[in-house]
C-alpha cells in the first residue's frame, strides 16, 4: 500500500474509532452514576480540591475527569491499535496464544509474532517474567511444530516513543527478543522508512481540527444532576 493511502487511511480510523468515539462514550457512559465505584473518603478529598466542598459538581469532577482523561482513553487505545492494523490489511490476529499480532516484516521479510505495547514506559518489573514465558512458550511450540522461527522473529512491538526512552524493563525484555520501539517498529510493519514521523504529523493536524463540543462540561454537568438527584450526599 502507498504511503499517501495508509497516512489517510490511519488518520481517518483515529478520528473515527478512538477520538470520536472516546467523545461519544464520554458522555454516554461515563456521564452516568451507575458506571462508577465510589470511594467515598478519597472523593470526599478530591470534590474538596477541585469544588472547594463536597458538592455534587465536585464529586463529579472528581469521577468524570480522571476516567476521560486517563482511564478511558489509555485502556482502549492498545485494543483499537491492534484492530486497526487487522483491518487495514497490515497484520493479522495471531493465532498463538500470548502474541497480538503476526505481519511480513517489511525489512527482512520474514514473517513476525508480536506482542503489542503502546508506549516505552509501559510495562512494570512484574510484566517482565510473565512476557518472557510468553515467547519461551511460542519458542518451544515453534520447535515442536518445526516452524521456521528463530529468536528476532518474535517481537515486542512498542507503538511510540524512541530506544532510548526505553524503561529498564523493556531493556530486559530486549536482552531475549527484540524491543522495536516507534519509527522503526512502523517502518518493519508499512515498509516506509518515515512513516511514524509523518503520522505524527498528520494526527497532530487531526485532533487540532476536531471540535470538542465542550464534552468535560457537558458530561460533568449531566453527572452532576445525577449525583445531586441520587441523594448520596445527604447527611454529609
Amino acid at each position: 500500500m502507498s504511503k499517501e493511502f495508509l497516512l489517510n487511511q490511519i488518520t481517518e480510523y483515529f478520528e473515527q474509532k478512538i477520538f470520536l468515539n472516546h467523545k461519544e462514550k464520554s458522555l454516554k457512559q461515563n456521564a452516568r452514576l451507575k458506571s462508577y465505584n465510589i470511594n467515598p473518603i478519597v472523593v470526599r478529598y478530591l470534590s474538596k480540591v477541585l469544588a472547594d466542598g463536597f458538592t455534587p459538581m465536585g464529586v463529579a469532577k472528581a469521577l468524570y475527569y480522571p476516567r476521560v482523561l486517563g482511564t478511558s482513553i489509555n485502556t482502549s487505545f492498545g485494543d483499537r491499535i491492534q484492530k486497526m492494523f487487522v483491518e487495514l490489511g497490515l497484520a493479522r490476529g495471531s493465532l498463538i496464544k500470548g502474541m497480538d499480532i503476526e505481519f511480513e516484516d517489511q525489512i527482512d521479510g520474514r514473517n513476525k509474532w508480536c506482542q503489542l505495547k503502546a508506549g516505552p514506559n509501559t510495562i512494570n518489573s512484574e510484566d517482565v517474567k510473565p512476557l518472557l514465558r510468553k515467547f519461551s512458550t511460542v519458542t518451544n511450540l515453534a520447535r515442536t511444530n518445526s516452524m521456521n522461527l528463530n529468536n528476532s522473529d518474535l517481537i515486542m512491538g512498542v507503538l511510540y516513543g524512541t530506544e532510548p526512552e526505553l524503561s529498564q524493563h523493556y531493556m530486559a525484555i530486549n536482552e531475549h527478543y527484540p524491543v522495536i520501539v516507534g519509527q522503526e517498529f512502523w517502518h518493519r510493519l508499512t515498509g516506509h522508512e518515515d512513516f511514524y514521523n509523518e503520522l505524527v504529523f498528520e494526527l497532530d493536524k487531526l485532533i487540532f481540527s476536531l471540535p470538542t463540543d465542550d464534552f468535560l462540561t457537558a458530561g460533568c454537568e449531566a453527572l452532576a444532576k445525577e449525583i445531586e438527584e441520587s441523594g448520596i450526599l445527604k447527611g454529609n
